[in-house]
């Protein structure tokens, strides 16, 4: 099975991930471990671009993998390089040194993309039936095209839905984004102050899924929260296209017999209903080329179109809350 990984640099505890791919630690792992472990201390650095010519382009440079010379993208001049070891220092010093248990780290594509994930302790029971671990997840890129971000990451026991919950903005109460320009030592500073310890945020998450567990939804209503997430609730159905029909006949599906949704205390609530939308793009929603890269599957939930697509069920489901 092709993936998009970058070598063997992965570790990971527990079940196997992306067909044996990386090394496997048998007990959780420390920040310096999880570096270890998935051969991330490799260091970016940055090189002048020329033309055919001989000119060096102005105001450009590359990103490389240091002891390669592999070219991951191009950067401006501004471009601040977070090496590696530096995310996972930052990490620790966010979440609080020894709180956090590393379960998988690794690399992507050319090395370009690196996560670590780690899980925090006590989990949250909603309405005391339904068991959701917390998971802070954080991601660096090297080729310009994105920023370090962090992003929690509850992930649903019954049956290992992730809940994303990707926040952009420097000052949000529940995420953290740092760009690779300016005074990165300051930013960094100011996002441990702004974010404070995780748990603080998994309080409120409870708060607000217990609210969603609280709320029947009637067939109408629920009907209504999938068409918004799908961008379908202000067309006619004659201009609603065949793919959308059929994604919103298996997130009603998913509502009434989606793992964990039938659970007395659970059954026909918001909470079953985010739920459900959550599974979709987790398990069944389309994944080009997945069958050539398992990957990608991961990339989606993380990163791509399955991400945003929780996300703004998410906002649709709060929005439902204070009605």
């Amino acid at each position: 099975m092709a993936h998009n990984l970058y070598g063997n640099r992965i570790f990971y505890t527990g079940e196997r991930p992306w067909h044996g791919i990386g090394t496997e630690l048998k007990e959780p792992a420390t920040a310096k471990e999880a570096i270890e472990a998935a051969k991330l201390d490799y260091n970016i650095g940055l090189e002048p671009i020329f033309l055919n010519s001989g000119k060096q382009i102005p105001g450009k440079r590359a990103t490389v993998v240091a002891d390669t010379n592999t070219p991951l993208g191009i950067v401006s001049d501004e471009y601040k390089i977070i090496q590696n070891v530096e995310a996972f220092d930052f990490f620790d010093s966010v979440v609080g040194e020894g709180k956090a248990i590393y379960h998988t780290a690794g690399a992507l594509g050319k090395g370009e993309r690196i996560w670590i994930l780690a899980k925090l302790p006590k989990n949250s029971i909603i309405k005391k039936v339904d068991e959701v671990e917390k998971f802070l997840l954080l991601t660096n890129s090297h080729d310009g095209k994105s920023s370090l971000r962090m992003i929690f990451t509850p992930t649903r026991v019954v049956c290992q839905n992730t809940l994303n919950m990707a926040l952009r903005d420097i000052d949000a109460s529940q995420g953290i984004s740092i760009r690779h320009i300016g005074n990165i030592k300051h930013k960094v500073e100011e996002a441990q102050r702004l974010l404070g310890i995780a748990t603080l945020y998994y309080s409120d998450f409870e708060k607000t899924a217990e609210a969603m567990a609280n709320k029947v939804l009637n067939q109408k209503e629920v009907t209504l929260y999938f068409s918004q997430v799908l961008g379908i609730d202000k067309k006619e159905d004659d201009d609603v296209s065949g793919r959308k029909r059929n994604q919103l006949n298996d997130l009603l599906g998913l509502f009434e017999n989606g793992k964990g949704n039938n659970t007395l205390e659970i059954r026909h609530t918001l909470w079953a209903g985010y739920n459900a939308v959550a599974e979709y793009t987790d398990h069944y929603q389309t994944v080009r080329n997945l069958d050539r890269d398992r990957s990608l599957r991961l990339s989606s939930i993380w990163f791509g179109s399955a991400a945003r697509m929780k996300e703004k069920a998410y906002q649709g489901a709060v929005s439902l809350l204070v009605k």
